[in-house]
This record gives structure tokens, sequence and C-alpha cells, in this order.
């Protein structure tokens, strides 16, 4: 909305197009910022360190390893080198807590999971990393380690979620990871979720088997086959036997999870998902067993939750984790519920120190908890940007909001900006009661007050009120769902609102009507994949064949009626009469259940557009993404440049450069020059996650990713202008236009670093250029205002000051230093704070002054001789209303105030000066014979500057002057004036103009003085 106009680029569509790489170098100057939020995200997988108590470590889904030195207070992440962020299990060597495994892919096989690339190890306690092997299992569901042998390791793979495959069941590794045996695990459709030991005897060995896949089209349980069951090795698992019979679960049986208790290596615990489904317990290591519950609470979603925990020092007290943390006192008879409300906070894993049974991590689907004391007391959930978003979009408000829906835990708004020193924090976080945990979200664009989220409620922000407008209200009927499905406002129309099902609706009075549009736009009869087994197929839940959904709404922003729609079982479809008729228009070589994940219509050409394609859950990960030119007659696929294997999730086109298109995908971010030719990595500082969806908001490009939460790659205005034919030139970009923005001065003491928080964004102009090599002499830049004068000159021969840690009045840490001027090859970003350069400090160019007006201004760039100019506007904040008028009034004034200040301080300098000579002379022989007269002298110093020595000059300021005709008590005077005239945007009270004539006569007179004073100062 506050973005600046069309730029005009000089260079031409097709030259762009005959470019197929760009000079990384290019994007030196930018980074994605982290926005949060910084409630957590799901964790499977969670330890501490033994013998070192304020020690953890946790495993995202698809936020990478974090570690914590202070009991979960803060958390780091560790892990974000690395070329994946789905972490399914973690373990320490008992032997060698330097050790760390991680086994990358999440292993709870919900409809939606990040997949891994296998197993990875660190030497050196997480601060390097190395892949070992098992690339090809996917889901890793646990890791164990011989508590003697740090070098022999077990890992439970679960192998593809979507087909068969070999690496998967249980493997072996006798030397650290260099080689690896599957040692259980009969065929290429079940794997292994869960191992345990016995205490003291790592050679017995209990294995959970689980032949699970899941189909395209079910969200919850995936389907279980009769590979699944417990086995047990006595030999290190050379070899196995089931165990079957004798009291343990009968019939069919899916996931498992088992525990062995430490200080009695007979009693084993067994919790199973089956048609005899409960907790299961052998006192005698697994010969017999008896169900000791059946409690509903303890294995509802079997497939999802499974674990056990055994207290360290007590066979009989259990922990069970489901959608709450249940305990059992009585060896498994009968549970209490220990933690978690009744919304399922899900709760996967409870690590017990052995060692030290108060210390204590869970896993939780809103982050890691860790307790020192027992579970008395839990470190915050609200401390990991761990966040797994959905689809996210922004509204029109300045500073603008960013709403989304966060996996497990509901929909959120985020600011792009916070208002304080602070950035963004959890103050800034809003819960958002339309959308859910992941459905869309879509503002009013009439009103952003006004919120439509999910399936589809109507949030009022401004009451909090949320009102079912379910489309399908007036037409009951057998709708079908997936997890997620379109909503979303016309780009041409913005009363009227798109939501999908099988169907597409559409309201235009906000939900007080809905109209079906379209027949059923999914497939009539899907074939079924071939990457499905017959146990898979048959999980359909008792549906027909026709299973799909609308998964993918998109009207044209440049053609009346257009709309495209895409169906997550491989259809592509349009409409040019607002639905009176459809036309299949999908590609060619689309098959079954390839999931139409985004449809982004141009911005420039209504006959073009943009598909991005998951064919994932088809075992097929390569990157589909399709362009037409023709509304939909012929498809081009548009992956040059995309990695095999990462999958593409989101297409978002530039709106205001041709050709410029972005790509989010299931491993980062990628970028093309040229209308999807040739793609390139955007990927910068963003972590390895999944990035779900895009959103360019004016100057700025915002992601939702699965695991890391939302960032923002702020002002890309220099990628709209980049020439990839000479990408390395010098060069001098247009600036985006900048908006006077105004932190909040003093909002009370700060919160401390450590808390969680984003950085806002760098306030001002942001001037980027780009210098093709290294400059011989130093490079100058300059702005000037409308008049054609140097506002602020700089040169990068003036780097900022250095902050002198021995004189700071606080920690570095608050202390940000001003960007410099770069002088080396690449593109920088300086920031103008939009101010003149202070008036008082004239000795320091980064120093700034009063505010510069809204205007149109020019920054030129000199480099090695050659003058770059380019211009661009300075416009006041968008919630403000006042004329211009009032701008230049408030300048005016301020810059007169300016004035007086640099001639009360000059004076002041000189008294200082002055001060300081008399205390040379007192000092010496001739000054104790003239101590009468010096003492006078310095009685009519004090009075005309107003101040009192002190011992402290620190605290002098405590000391009110006692005369309005004194330096100290004008410079005060003249400083809060000041900040009543240029500390906001107003006009100038008349209070402040009258302030200003009575402080400049007082000005005259009390210089005047000064002169007089310092005339007759003692003879040297």
């Amino acid at each position: 909305m506050f973005g600046r106009p069309l730029l005009l680029l000089a260079l031409s569509f097709a030259s762009v197009a005959a470019i197929a790489q760009v000079d990384p170098h290019a994007f030196d100057h930018l980074d994605w910022r982290l926005v949060g939020p910084f409630r957590g995200g799901r964790v499977l997988a969670a330890a501490g360190v033994p013998g070192q108590p304020q020690h953890f470590y946790f495993g995202s889904v698809n936020g990478g390893v974090w570690e914590s030195n202070d009991a979960g207070r803060t958390w780091q992440p560790i892990f974000d080198d690395q070329p994946i962020g789905s972490i399914g299990a973690l373990a320490i060597a008992p032997s060698d807590p330097n050790v760390i495994y991680v086994g990358s892919g999440e292993a709870d096989m919900r409809s939606d999971i990040a997949q891994g690339d296998g197993m990875y190890k660190s030497i050196d306690a997480g601060k390097t990393w190395r892949k070992i092997g098992l690339e090809d299992s996917q889901q890793i569901g646990r890791i164990i380690i011989d508590p003697d042998d740090a070098k022999r390791v077990y890992v439970a793979a679960l192998g593809h979620a979507y087909g068969p495959n070999t690496q998967r069941g249980v493997f072996r590794s006798n030397d650290g990871g260099a080689h690896w045996q599957k040692i259980l695990g009969k065929d290429d459709a079940t794997g292994a979720i869960d191992l345990a030991f016995e205490p003291g005897n790592a050679k017995v060995i209990y294995a959970a088997m689980w032949q699970a896949r899941r189909t395209p089209w079910n969200v919850y349980p995936p389907a279980s086959g009769p590979g699944s069951g417990l086995y047990k090795s006595v030999d290190g698992g050379d070899s196995w036997k089931p165990v079957r019979g004798d009291g343990f679960a009968e019939g069919k049986v899916g996931r498992m999870g088992i525990a062995v208790a430490p200080n009695q290596p007979n009693r084993v615990y067994a919790i199973v998902d089956g048609d005899s489904g409960g907790l299961y317990r052998s006192d005698d290591a697994g010969a017999s067993w008896k169900l000791t519950s059946s409690d509903n609470r303890i294995w509802q979603r079997g497939w999802y939750f499974g674990r056990i925990t055994i207290d360290p020092t007590n066979p009989d007290r259990i922990y069970v984790m489901n959608t709450i943390v249940l305990r059992s006192d009585d060896g498994g008879s009968t549970f209490i519920p220990l933690k978690g409300d009744n919304t399922g906070d899900d709760f996967h894993d409870l690590w017990i120190d052995p060692a030290d049974p108060q210390r204590r991590i869970l896993a939780v689907d809103q982050g890691a908890l860790v307790s020192v004391n027992s579970g008395e007391t839990w470190s915050s959930w609200h401390n990991q940007p761990t966040a797994q978003m959905y689809h996210i979009i922004t509204d029109d408000r300045f500073p603008y909001r960013i709403y989304g829906a966060q996996q497990d835990s509901g929909a959120i708004a985020l600011p792009s900006r916070g208002n304080s020193r602070n950035g963004i924090t959890m103050m800034q976080f809003s819960e958002v009661t339309a959308g859910g945990e992941s459905g869309m979200i879509a503002p009013d664009p009439r009103d952003p007050d006004i919120i439509y989220g999910g399936r589809v409620d109507k949030l009022d922000l401004r009451t909090e009120q949320t009102r079912s407008v379910d489309p399908t209200l007036a037409e009951p009927d057998i709708y079908r769902n997936t997890w997620t499905l379109p909503l979303a406002f016309d780009a041409r129309d913005p009363a009227t609102l798109y939501y999908g099902n099988q169907k597409i609706w559409r309201t235009r009075d906000g939900g007080e009507h809905w109209q079906a549009i379209s027949p059923d736009l999914t497939r009539e009869n899907p074939p079924i994949p071939a990457n499905l087994d017959k146990v898979t197929a048959a999980n359909n839940l008792g549906n027909g064949p026709r299973r799909g959904v609308v998964y993918a709404i998109a009207s044209s922003p440049l053609k009346d009626q257009r709309i495209w729609a895409g169906t997550d079982d491989g259809l592509v479809w349009r409409t040019d009469d607002a639905g009176e008729h459809w036309d299949n228009v999908t590609p060619k070589e689309l098959g079954a259940w390839s999931k139409v994940g985004i449809i982004e219509p141009s911005h420039f050409d209504a006959d073009s557009a943009y598909v991005a394609i998951d064919r994932h859950r088809l075992e097929d990960r390569k990157p589909y993404l399709y362009r037409t030119r023709d509304a939909g007659k012929s498809w081009q696929l548009i992956v040059t440049g995309i990695r095999d294997g990462d999958f593409v999730n989101a297409v978002r086109e530039d709106p205001k450069r041709k050709g410029l298109l972005y790509a989010a995908t299931e491993l980062g971010m990628y970028i093309s020059f040229d209308d999807g030719d040739h793609w390139q990595s955007l990927q910068k500082n963003l972590p390895r996650t999944s990035v779900r969806d895009i959103d360019v908001h004016g100057d700025d490009l915002v992601i939702g990713t699965h695991g890391r939460g939302i960032w923002i790659l702020d002002n890309i205005s220099a990628l709209r202008q980049l020439d990839p034919s000479s990408a390395s030139a010098t060069q001098l970009f247009e600036p985006a236009t900048a908006i006077r923005y105004r932190e909040a001065d003093f909002t009370g003491t700060p919160l401390p670093k450590d808390e969680p928080m984003a950085a806002n964004p760098k306030s001002g102009a942001q001037i980027d250029y780009r210098l093709g090599s290294d400059a011989k002499s130093p490079v100058s830049l300059s702005i000037r205002a409308p008049d054609g004068n140097v506002v602020r000159q700089w040169t990068s021969a003036q780097a900022p000051a250095k902050a002198d840690v021995s004189k700071m009045g606080s920690a570095p840490e608050w202390i940000e230093q001003p960007t410099s001027l770069a002088a080396s090859t690449g593109t920088h970003r300086f920031i103008w704070s939009l101010h003149y350069p202070s008036a008082t400090n004239s000795k320091d160019p980064y120093a700034d002054g009063i505010w510069a007006p809204p205007g149109r201004y020019k920054a030129e760039l000199t480099v090695d001789g050659q003058t770059y100019a380019q211009s661009f506007t300075v416009v006041a904040d968008p919630r403000v209303d006042l004329p211009d008028s009032a701008y230049k009034a408030s300048f005016a004034l301020a810059h007169k105030i300016e004035a007086l200040q640099l001639q009360v301080g000059k004076a002041s300098e000189e008294a200082g000066t002055l001060r300081k000579s008399m205390s040379e002379k007192r000092a010496s022989k001739a000054g104790v014979a003239n101590r009468k007269m010096l003492d006078a002298f310095e009685v009519r110093l004090n009075a005309i500057t107003g101040s009192t020595p002190a011992a402290n000059p620190f605290n002098a300021w405590s000391v009110p002057p006692k005369s309005i005709q004194s330096l100290t008590w004008l410079d005060r005077a003249l400083g809060q004036l000041l900040a009543a005239v240029d500390g906001a945007d107003a006009m100038p009270s008349p209070d402040s103009q009258t302030g200003y004539a009575k402080l400049a006569e007082l000005v005259d007179t009390t210089l005047a003085e000064w002169n007089r004073v310092s005339a007759d100062k003692p003879a040297p």
C-alpha cells in the first residue's frame, strides 16, 4: 500500500530472459529478518546432559537442533548450517556427553510432516556436525547408544511415509556411524518406531516395529499393516524374536512405545495402538504380559503418541505422553492427569535424568519445557521461534500485520515491526480466533479490523468476537475437508470472498449469504497411486472414490470474473465468467494426486499464470512449477536451477517487475529474474526449513516457514532494478520510498536482551549501491534536499567512532552502531536516518539532528571520481494526517532552535575552557596570591553559566540553575523546546512559537552578559 511507484526499468524483459544466473553478490545487502512468533512449535526429541544441570537439547520437527545452557531460560539454534531441519530423534552418549547423534525426519506420521535425509553426529557437543548415513530413511523415531561405547549406536528408522523403501527397520553401527547394518526389518514396508535397552545390559534390546503408510487423501490415521509388532534381542541385535501371546496384545497392532525400568530391568512397559490397545506390563523381561490399563486417555490417537517414561527410582511410577501428561503410581493400573489442558497440548516425550530425577525435559507440540524440580515448575515455551506456519497474508495497515495459522497452536498476528527499541516481542504477538491451527486467513481489504479465517469464521478485532459464517450453512450436505482449505478475496473486487471444499463458494456481503459458483471440481474416480499397497489404499474412511478438494483459488488482478482453481488430486480450472462455466486447463502431464498448492495469476498479462505442484505424497519429491501464457491452453515446466528433491510449495510473482518470481520450496527460497526459465537460491541466512507461503507486501518479501516462523526480506527494491546482464557493474539503485517512522522514545526500562525478541527493520532511507570492484579512493555519499542543498554527507574514510567501553554509560549490548559507507566489491546498504546532521556535534558525521521534512530528495554516490545520482521520496507516516505546511513549519522552527542551541553551546564550551584555565591558575603560585580575585570571578562565572561545580560532574545536573539568564538553564530550555517541536509530527503550537521568541531574547541578553564576563576574566 505504501510502496513506491513502479520502476522505470531501462532493461527490457527480453534481455532478462537471456540471462541464466545473477551474481549472488548482487544480494549481499539483503538478509532475512525473523519476526517471530516465539511461541514454540512441535518437538519430538529432547534430552538433558547428565552431570550438567543447566544443559539441555531439543530437536524441532522442522526447526533443527537447539541448545540451552540455562535450563531452558534461553535457547540457541546449533544446526542451522546443515541441509535439513526436520528432527525426529536425538541422543547423547552416556559415556561421552560431547557425542550427540541426531536422526532427521519426524516420525509422527501426520498428514503434514517433513522428511529427513539421514543421521547426523557431533563429537563436540553440537558445535560442528557431519552426516553419517541412512540418507534414505526419511523418518527416524528413536536412537539409543550403548552406555559404555559411544560408537555403538542403534537407530529405529520408520522409512518413507508414502511408499516402500529398503532403508527402514532397526540399524546398528559399531563405528560411530561410519558403517550401518540393518539388523531387523524383513521387508520394504515395515519400519521401526521405538527402541529400548535393558538397563545394565546393552545386549538386551526391545524394538517396536510398525508397518505404516499414508495416503494422499487422509488427514489423520495412517494405515497400519501386519508387519507391526514387538521384538526382543538378547545378543545386541544379532538375532531377534517376536513378542507374541502370553498376555500381550492380540489382533492387529500398530504403533507401540516401550520402556524398561532403570532400577528393575525385568519390568517392561509397552503402550500399544491396536485392536486390543492400552498399556501392557511385563515383570519377567517380556516373557509374559498383562493389560494393566485400557484407559482411553493414554492411547487415544495411538498412531501419533506412544512414549512412556519410568521414574528412575520407582518402577511403579510411570508417565504416559498423550494430549496431556498422565502419571501412574501403581504400575500402570490407574492414571491421573499431570500436565496439559483440554485443548490438547500434545506431549510426545519426557526425558528424566537417571542420576538426578528432578531434572527433566518435555517434548511438546508447543516446544520444549525444562524442569529442575521434578515438574513442580517448568520453563517457558514462549522463547522458541520454531512455529510451523501454513499460509501467511498481510493487511494494509502501517506497520502492516502478518497473519497465519500455526500448527498445533492456533492462528496468530504479528506486526512487521515493533514501536520501541525492543523490536518485536511476545508483547506484540496476538492470538487470532479465526483460522485455527491450519486454516487460511483473509483480512478484509476494506476494513483491517475484520478478519476471516478457517471454514469460515469472522473476527471483529475491535470486540474480539468471532462469528461463524460457514458457507455451507444454507446447503446442508456431506462436504469433504482436508487440513487446509482455500480462502481468498477477489483481487479486483474487495467485497468478494471465495472459499473452497470440493466446490468453490462466494460471498459478497461479508458471509451473510454464500453461493456455490462451481460444481465438484475434483476427479470423479482418481486411480490409486502406485506407491500405495492394498492395506494403505483401503484406508479411505469409508469414502467413495471421489476424495479430493479444491486446494487453491486465485482471481486475476487484471481481468474481471477470471478465477483460477486447483485441486489436491491434480486438476487446474479456469472460469472467465465468475463461475458460470469452468474449463479444465490441467497440464497434460499432471497425474492424479498431484497437489496444486498455489496458483499465481500474473500482474502483467491476464493470460499468464504460475502453478506450484507438490507430488511428494506420490513418492516424487522433484520440483514442479508450471507457467502458462495462453490462459492454460499450454504449460511449460520451469524448474531449472531448483535442486532435485526440493519440491515447491508456493510461487509468487513480483507485482512491480515483470519476470521476477519467487519460489518457496520444502528446503528454502529461490528467485528467478527471467520469468521462471532459470532459478537460483535466495536462501541467504534463512535456516533450512520448509517454506510454505510468500506475500510480497510493498517493497518487502514476507514468507511463512513450517518450522522457523515468519521472516521478512526488507526492501527488495534493488532486486527489481537489477540488470542481470550487468549485475556486477557499479550502480546506485533508486531508493524505495522512505517513511518518516518514529520509534517510541521511553516506554519504561526495555526488556533484557535475553528475552525472545526480533529486530525491527532499519528506519530511514535505505540507500543500496553496488561496487563492481574495490574503490581506489574513499567512496562518498551525499543527500540533497528538494532545494538542491546538501543535507548530509559521509565518506567511507569516516567510519563511525567505536564506542569506548571504558566510558560507556550503558552495557555494550545497548549500543547500536550506525551503518558505515562501504568501499568494497559487492552490494551494500547504507541507512540515512532521515535527519539533518547534528548542529551541536558537527565533528561526528553520524550524529543526528532534526528530522528532514517529507519531500523529494536526491542521493549522490561518488566512486573513484564518477558520481551516480538517484532521486527518491520521503513521505510522512501514513497514520499522521498533516498538511505539508505543518512539516515545513516544524522544520523551520526546529532549525531556528538549533541555531540558538549552537550559540549557547559555543558559549558553554568557552566557559568550560575558561573554568579549566581558572582552576589551573588557582593551583599556581600566582593564583594563591590572587585567590580573592579568582574567587570573585568564579562567582560571576557560576552565575552566567548557571552551573555549580561538583566533585562528580555527572551529578551536577541535579543542582538546578538559579537564573533563567544562564547558559545551563537556556541549554535545558532550548532542548525542551526542540523536543516539543521536533519530537512528534505536528504543527508547532502557538505556545512553542511564543516560547521560541522569548528564549531568543533571553539568549541575546545572556550571551551579551557572557561576553562581558569573558572580557573581564583575570589576566594570565
